[in-house]
């Protein structure tokens, strides 16, 4: 396969801020420790809109994170995956000239890359499990985030937690994990998507729009609620799940920057998490916000990785809902804008290239 592999490809660039067009592009060189993989299913983030319209992406990068392909060259270190083998992954688009899943081939390291058992999801359906999933294990599992109890090991008791916006994509994904970790699990929908939240595993759901969401919660709960995911991490949604908390207090996380002005409890502790801490690359979301390289965060996301093949393989983890998108890397665009239009509700915009 190595010998086929051409060096330039077709890749959705990002041109200057707003502007994204299908462009010829270098194909990515393969470090010791990376590998190349050959797009066929790709999936979209908000993350992916947002470095569109924002400065913070950079021009001339390929834009997008989810993916899954086959491995086509593999880096002289590397022993797994091997070529052949089809992997899903996720890499920080936008912001790399050799990095972004919208594209015909795609580098990432091999640690960060997990082998679809065989017979288990498609490529599309396997696209849908990277961001979304490993976000919520590092809100849950990372010591510095929730350090829930992790599988197989499973909670003792029936301690409950809080996934605020259980129908998003990430809070799909920690219903899951939870559950799966053996807590009691209750979360907020909208109506039409209870059947959905209750599918993956959810104890308990509530309308995030009724006014007596925050009562509802505490009492299905014994105003017990020690650990929370705010899976949307607006000023509402943040304001409802810190006062959602039982009178104990406890930990919270966001998976955008906290509002200061959401809550005054002093006793829930507030928690940031962001994936592209656990790449292994220093990176900035502007001028006041820059990362170094996690190796802690890098090396929890690793150990995760390495687990959900056996996750796939018996079902534990089931592929989130898809909305399969026709016309592969030029209709990106199109559904793009449709996120940006607030029209997902309890679906994964899903591309085949």
């Amino acid at each position: 396969m190595v010998s086929d592999i051409p060096k330039v490809m077709k890749a959705l660039v990002l041109e200057q801020r707003g502007s994204i067009a299908v462009k010829d592009h270098p194909v990515p060189e393969v470090g010791p420790k990376d590998i190349l993989v050959k797009t066929v299913a790709v999936a979209l983030n908000p993350t992916d809109w947002k470095h569109v319209d924002s400065p913070v992406g950079k021009p001339g990068t390929v834009l997008g994170c989810d993916l899954s392909g086959t491995v086509v060259k593999v880096g002289a270190d590397v022993t797994t995956p091997k070529v052949g083998d089809h992997v899903a992954a996720f890499v920080h688009g936008a912001t790399f000239p050799d990095e972004g899943a919208f594209a015909e081939y795609v580098k990432t390291p091999a640690e960060l890359a997990w082998v679809v058992p065989p017979s288990t999801l498609t490529h599309e359906q396997a696209a849908t499990l990277s961001c979304a999933l490993w976000t919520a294990a590092q809100a849950l599992y990372h010591p510095t985030r929730l350090a829930l109890v992790q599988p197989p090991q499973k909670a003792p008791g029936d301690e409950w937690i809080l996934v605020y916006g259980g129908s998003s994509a990430v809070g799909q994904a920690a219903i899951q994990l939870a559950h799966l970790s053996g807590y009691k699990v209750v979360t907020t929908a909208s109506t039409r998507n209870f059947p959905l939240v209750r599918s993956l595993g959810a104890d308990e759901v509530f309308d995030y729009r009724d006014p007596e969401v925050v009562d509802n919660i505490k009492d299905v709960t014994a105003d017990s609620i020690a650990y929370a995911l705010d899976a949307i991490s607006e000023k509402e949604s943040q304001r409802i799940t810190a006062q959602s908390m039982g009178s104990n207090g406890g930990k919270m996380v966001v998976v955008l920057k906290p509002d200061p002005a959401a809550t005054d409890r002093a006793d829930v502790e507030v928690k940031y998490t962001l994936l592209y801490t656990a790449l292994g690359r220093a990176f900035e979301l502007g001028p006041d916000a820059r990362f170094p390289v996690s190796t802690e965060d890098v090396a929890q996301i690793v150990e995760f990785v390495k687990k959900i093949p056996e996750l796939v393989q018996d079902g534990s983890v089931k592929p989130l809902s898809m909305k399969l998108w026709e016309g592969g890397l030029d209709a990106i665009p199109d559904g793009l804008q449709y996120m940006r239009e607030g029209k997902v509700s309890g679906e994964k915009i899903v591309y085949k290239l």
